[in-house]
């Protein structure tokens, strides 16, 4: 189960290994956005990214006899750059099976902490994954379907609420849904009043279509600019979580993605993957439910993003 106390108990694991990412007020985004903007800044993680909070969690829980045989996870890119660090951290190897339109920063990234990658089509990641454990008794460190990731992306959740203890709202990326599982859990369990809710790509809305639906659908592979977030089902731990303590779902276009990314960097001075952006997209896009005066925290979730694509967009 993913509790409260997990969550906690994660922070405490994690504190020597992580980062504690600051909450920025960004004052000059106020007017544009219609709220007072804070953001959480994942994207100034070690690995650039909050997924480094779930793969350690879940490694430093496993047995060591069991992680010296090795460990294997389908990813995007960021979760497998946090589960190639936690690897190299703990000393045991790991193999990261990416899509083949991974950008090449997540690749790179990856391999350079010492991982083997292997590529192959988006909607074949898990099988592969599948494969190599049956074959080489990998281990397998799921991206978001697991309540120990579950809980270390959680904390996340945790330090927001300490460093801005006046928070209204708090919009998050959503995917499979471990980011949002865990901080909605810690989050309605402190602060029940505080509003948690997620963004998707509208291209592949799954969670949208599937909390319509009342159950989990398995929607069909799309291209979008939130490369992190191009999952084809809502996770089967994280859906009932996210059906009872989230707020609401909304689905963000592509052309507000551009513009979310766009306004962080220029505007905000921040730089962020275009996953990480669709909060601010989702805002600049006017299907966030916020008024003025509300402090609204928007979670930055990556910052692995490189110099072509930045060119491209």
């Amino acid at each position: 189960m993913l509790t409260l106390e997990s969550i906690q108990a994660a922070k405490r694991k994690l504190a020597p290994y992580i980062y504690e990412t600051p909450v920025i007020r960004l004052q000059g985004l106020d007017e544009v956005l219609g709220c007072n903007v804070y953001i959480k800044a994942e994207n100034m993680q070690k690995t650039n990214s909050f997924k480094l909070r779930g793969a350690l969690n879940k490694m430093l829980a496993m047995p060591i006899d069991q992680l010296q045989k090795g460990v294997v996870a389908a990813s995007s890119g960021n979760h497998g750059k946090g589960v190639a660090y936690a690897a190299k951290l703990l000393n045991i190897h790991a193999t990261i099976v990416l899509p083949d339109t991974a950008p090449i920063v997540k690749v790179e990234g990856i391999r350079a902490l010492g991982a083997h990658v292997i590529q192959c089509k988006l909607a074949e990641r898990h099988i592969v994954t599948e494969r190599l454990s049956s074959e080489h008794g990998y281990s397998i460190i799921h991206p978001y379907d697991d309540f120990d990731i579950m809980a270390g992306q959680g904390t996340a959740g945790l330090e927001i609420l300490a460093q801005l203890p006046e928070v209204d709202k708090i919009v998050v990326p959503i995917g499979g849904g471990g980011l949002i599982s865990g901080i909605a859990t810690a989050i309605k369990s402190l602060a029940p009043n505080v509003k948690v809710i997620g963004a998707e790509p509208a291209v592949i809305s799954r969670y949208a279509k599937s909390l319509q639906a009342n159950e989990r659908l398995l929607l069909e592979e799309q291209q979008s600019l939130a490369d992190a977030l191009l999952t084809l089902q809502p996770g089967e731990r994280n859906f009932p979580i996210v059906q009872k303590l989230v707020d609401e779902v909304v689905s963000v276009d592509e052309i507000s993605l551009h513009n979310g990314m766009q306004t962080l960097l220029l505007d905000g001075k921040i730089l962020a993957e275009p996953s990480s952006a669709i909060v601010i997209g989702a805002a600049l896009q006017g299907i966030l439910p916020t008024s003025k005066k509300e402090n609204v925290c928007f979670l930055i979730s990556g910052g692995n993003v490189g110099l072509n694509q930045l060119i491209n967009l």
